[in-house]
């Protein structure tokens, strides 16, 4: 396993990442006692970073998860969660609610303190209130040491550069833009690094775009986005590759990227993801991908309140 700093943080985190949505049932229902096993197995493998929310399940992930880190010693991994969003439509990004937020996984997750702590989906938020209110507040708890840095998470990238670029903040998680299909964080990535703030990668499958998996009914990408991913993912097939083994490697070869966060619900799936990781990348294969990729290359899909005034400003100026 290889490690990379993350920004200033003094984090030295593993490139590959465990993704804790999927023991909150998010990707189907799972067996409790898999998703432990999971953990302590991305642990034994050399995965020291665990990403999770009280929104995946609706803190069943976090209730699982801090089960599985019972048994483990604190010093053996790196832990981060989020605040702010809560249910599908359930956002409150209010100080004394983000406060709160943090006790409470704090008790699920049955740890003293919290690695970094993420205002999640702020696309769905006031920005103004993000950076005057929520931040503060977070770092001010950053204080009694309940949790060590503070970072923001979203999907649109013009927002995620907008807070950075006028707040205080260590970390952005950004998910679907680093990817086989969209690597529109490239764009991003330079200001992060100016700004000397971590970088965290998500969902380097495209929410399911890139596997052997049919794509979940509920997933926002276009009829034109599913097809060519499904071409592609067809194409490796004939190669004889995955494309999901094609997708990871791609995604943790960039070295700006301190991690990938990889859904993860069972042992076997972390055993077969860091039996990637030390892999070559196919970049003959790549190439061809790329090619059929190339009509949707960073097309994406609208998340929260982008329609708002407040959205519309300009990003990456």
């Amino acid at each position: 396993m290889e490690y990379r700093q993350l920004g200033q943080t003094g984090l030295k985190l593993s490139i590959l990442g465990f993704g804790a949505s999927g023991l909150g049932d998010v990707f189907g229902n799972i067996d409790e006692s898999d998703g432990i096993r999971a953990v302590h197995t991305a642990i034994d493998l050399g995965i020291n970073f665990i990403d999770v929310s009280p929104y995946y399940g609706l803190t069943k992930a976090e209730r699982v998860l801090g089960t599985a880190l019972k048994q483990i010693p604190r010093d053996a991994y790196y832990l981060a969660t989020k605040v702010g969003r809560y249910g599908e439509r359930d956002f409150d990004f209010s100080a004394a609610r983000v406060i709160a937020s943090v006790d409470e996984s704090l008790k699920r997750l049955h740890v003293d303190y919290i690695d970094i702590i993420q205002c999640h989906d702020i696309e769905f938020g006031s920005l103004d209130q993000i950076i005057n209110e929520t931040i503060p507040a977070l770092r001010d708890l950053q204080q009694t040491g309940k949790v060590r840095y503070v970072g923001i998470s979203g999907l649109p990238l013009s927002v995620l550069h907008y807070v950075a670029q006028n707040s205080e903040i260590d970390t952005v998680l950004s998910y679907c833009h680093y990817t086989l299909n969209d690597t529109s964080m490239l764009k991003l990535i330079p200001y992060l690094k100016e700004w000397q703030i971590g970088v965290i990668n998500a969902s380097p499958f495209g929410m399911g775009l890139l596997t052997e998996n049919k794509v979940p009914a509920w997933h926002p990408a276009s009829a034109e986005i599913k097809a060519a991913c499904a071409e592609a993912a067809q194409y490796c097939r004939s190669k004889g590759v995955a494309i999901a083994q094609l997708a990871l490697q791609f995604s943790i070869a960039n070295a700006d990227i301190t991690t990938t966060l990889v859904g993860i619900t069972n042992p076997d799936q972390i055993k077969a993801n860091v039996q990637c990781v030390g892999q070559a990348l196919n970049q003959e294969l790549l190439a061809e991908v790329q090619h059929i990729l190339a009509p949707i290359r960073d097309v994406s899909w609208p998340s929260g309140r982008e329609h708002d005034k407040e959205f519309q400003f300009t990003i990456y100026g």
